[in-house]
This record gives structure tokens, C-alpha cells and sequence, in this order.
């Protein structure tokens, strides 16, 4: 629980500040003088160029992690930098959308950076028989507890009056503020009270170590038949899951819709995704999880037609509830299959690739979705985009086999 509950803390920065608030702030507030598609491309860079940083950095944070057991080391220091980003939104005025990027981009390195540590954890927490469970679980909780803050914040922008707050511009930029106190708050269990397994010992020359190491791994990565096939095809469907989580709210403004009307369409999708991550968790156990991951990424394809072709707001809300159903569960399940085929006293390294390749998707996403949008002029082809992504993913997951 007390690893879980890590979750339970920095899902609050991925719903109410990159999936939720931020991308209606920026551009309704800090990026005001642009233009709707000049607006999405700028978001768009700075979820890439965050995910960039990531892509070179995941298997170096991961080989340090290994390097004398020091996975919860860098899971504080990632995430305090994560949650001072945050916190620091809070002071940037109307206008300054360059100053804005920036913070919320190093406020994604801070995320990403504390999930290459705290996924290698999970063989540390967890028997092969309970990873299904156990990282949905995590999910589960992040889902939840993500969710309850995120419900206090919509709450607060919609009656700022009720907390004492100027208006809806301070009452998001208070919300900011308490995403980076709640994250290092829910940062401490973890830190306290979770212990690595696989012990390694110190290496006095740990980063030159960790370099040799990563040089080492990457070769051996490539005699993993099984991992490779398996990363291919989550390189491809998990860019389709994180551009919808990071796009859908610009997504849904560009087409009209309003923002009172999206924001309290994530809300849904927090609550929905609590109970489904942990059905999914279920499913993996008696199913396997590479069918429980088929299952969802059929789904996706859909709600990539459904957004298309969507029109009223009712819609919306409807795509909401079926993301809920499936988002959590991909990734739980996505996060224990891949443990099932790594040696577990390498899992900073090998979950280093993971998160590498992860990030690198998020790259391609965002900023397929702006340019389509942008050289278009039609958001609705940007988000059509996405669907080569999940059957790219369908296709590799088909040759990836749990045999020993």
C-alpha cells in the first residue's frame, strides 16, 4: 500500500495539471494572444520537448537507480523537482506562456523521471504471482486519488467565491499549487516504508557504472526477443494513450466544446478508472494480461473514430467514461507483463528502456496531432492521426509470448 500510495500522490499532477487545468490555462490565460492552432502547437512542443529529455535520460536514471539500491533515491529527488514545478505555476502572471512551458515541461521531467524508480519498485512489493494485482492497484489508487483533488480543484474554479479566491484564474493557479504540496505529501510512504529486495552493493563510481552498465543491458536488451517484440509494440499504443490524456481537453475546445463541460468529463474519467483498473488487475490474473492489453487497445481504436466524428458535448462525456474503462487497465497490465520478462535484479535498467521508450512515443504523439491540426486547419484530422498508433500496437503485441 505504502508503494501504491505514490501513485495515489503524483496522479494528481497528470490529471488536474497535464490532462486537466494546464491545457485550458495556457490557452485561455497565459497564451491568450495566440491563435486555437498556434496555441496547440506550442503545447504540443513542450509535451515533446519534456519527453525528449526523457528519452535520453530514462535508462541513465534507471541504471543509477540499480546502482547500491538506490530506486527510492531518485524517486525523491525526481519528484521533488516535479512538485516544485508545480507548485511554482502558481506565481506566473497572464501573458507569460514561454515562462509557463517551461515550468510545466520540467514539471513533466519531474513525473517521468520518479516513474522509471518507482515502476522498478515493483518487483520489490510484489510476487510474480500478485504483479498483476499489485500494479493495478497502484493504478487504481492514483486513479482515486488524483481524482479527489481534481474534484476539489473544479469544484474551486467553478465557485471560487465558496474559498475565499478572487476569481477562476487564481482558483486555478491555487490548484497548482496544492498538486505540488499533495505530491510530496503522498511521496513519503514510500520513502519510509518500502524496502528493495535485490540488493546490489554501493559502487563508489556509480555513474561511470551505471554508463557501462547501460552499454552492457542495451546489448543484452537486444537477446530478449520477447522484451523487444514487447517494447515495439508498447512504444506504438502507449504514444496513442498518453497524446489522448495530454491532447483531449485542447482537443474538445478546438472543436467548441466548453471547458467547464471537459474538465468535468476527466472527473468522470478518474472515478471510472478507480474500479477498472482494478478489474483489470482481475482479468490479467485469470486471463493473462497481453489479452487483457488486447482487449483495451481494441476499444481505443473506437473512441479514435467515435472523437472523429463526435459533435454534441453528451458524446464527450460518453468517450469519457469508455476511456475510464480502459486507460488504467493498459497500463497496469502493460507495467506487469513487462516485469514477467526482465530479470528482476535489473529492473531499474530494464525499466529505464521501458519508460525511455514510453516518453519517446509521448514525443511523436503531441506533436502529430499539433502539425496535423496546424497544417490542416481541421483539429478533427489531428486526432484521426492517433489511430495508426494503436494498430501499429495491436499488430506487434500479437508476437509476444510469456513462455519461459
Amino acid at each position: 500500500m505504502s508503494w501504491a500510495l505514490y501513485d495515489w500522490g503524483n496522479s494528481a499532477f497528470a490529471t488536474t495539471v497535464m490532462a486537466g487545468f494546464f491545457p485550458v490555462f495556457f490557452k485561455e490565460y497565459w497564451a491568450s494572444g495566440l491563435s486555437a492552432t498556434d496555441s496547440t502547437f506550442w503545447l504540443g512542443v513542450g509535451n515533446s520537448a519534456a519527453s525528449t529529455l526523457m528519452v535520453l535520460f530514462a535508462p541513465l536514471i534507471g541504471a543509477l537507480a540499480d546502482q547500491g539500491n538506490r530506486k527510492k533515491h531518485y524517486l525523491l529527488l525526481f519528484a521533488f523537482l516535479g512538485a516544485l514545478m508545480t507548485s511554482s505555476l502558481f506565481l506566473v502572471a497572464s501573458g507569460m506562456w514561454p515562462i509557463a512551458l517551461l515550468l510545466y515541461a520540467l514539471g513533466i521531467i519531474g513525473f517521468s523521471g520518479s516513474i522509471v524508480p518507482y515502476d522498478a519498485l515493483l518487483v520489490d512489493v510484489a510476487e510474480e504471482d500478485e504483479l498483476d494485482r499489485v500494479s493495478a492497484l497502484g493504478y487504481a489508487m492514483g486513479y482515486l486519488g488524483g481524482g479527489l483533488l481534481f474534484a476539489l480543484n473544479v469544484f474551486m474554479v467553478l465557485k471560487p467565491q465558496v474559498f475565499g479566491l478572487i476569481d477562476t484564474g487564481q482558483a486555478v493557479r491555487v490548484s497548482f499549487l496544492m498538486v505540488g504540496i499533495w505530491w510530496a505529501l503522498f511521496s513519503i510512504p514510500v520513502m519510509l516504508f518500502v524496502h528493495e529486495r535485490h540488493p546490489r552493493p554501493a559502487n563508489p563510481h556509480a555513474l561511470r557504472g551505471a554508463l557501462k552498465e547501460i552499454r552492457e543491458n542495451f546489448r543484452e536488451v537486444g537477446r530478449y526477443r520477447r522484451v523487444v517484440l514487447f517494447l515495439l509494440a508498447y512504444w506504438l499504443y502507449i504514444d496513442g494513450v498518453d497524446t489522448i490524456v495530454r491532447m483531449a481537453v485542447d482537443y474538445g475546445l478546438a472543436i467548441g466544446f466548453e471547458s467547464s463541460d471537459l474538465l468535468t468529463a476527466l472527473l468522470i474519467t478518474q472515478f471510472v478508472g478507480f474500479p477498472a483498473a482494478l478489474v483489470f488487475g482481475y482479468l490479467g490474473d485469470r486471463y493473462g494480461p497481453r489479452k487483457g492489453i488486447m482487449i483495451a487497445l481494441a476499444v481505443y481504436i473506437i473512441i479514435v473514430f467515435w472523437a472523429w466524428r463526435m459533435q454534441a458535448i453528451w458524446e464527450f462525456y460518453a468517450l469519457a467514461v469508455v476511456i475510464g474503462l480502459v486507460q488504467g487497465g493498459i497500463q497496469s497490465l502493460s507495467r506487469s507483463l513487462y516485469a514477467r520478462l526482465i530479470p528482476q535484479d535489473r529492473a531499474g535498467m530494464f525499466y529505464g528502456v521501458y519508460n525511455m521508450l514510453g516518453k519517446f512515443a509521448a514525443v511523436i504523439g503531441p506533436l502529430l496531432v499539433g502539425w496535423v491540426a496546424a497544417v490542416s486547419g481541421d483539429s478533427r484530422l489531428g486526432i484521426l492521426a492517433v489511430l495508426f498508433l494503436f494498430v501499429g500496437g495491436f499488430a506487434a503485441l500479437q508476437f509476444v509470448t510469456l513462455k519461459k
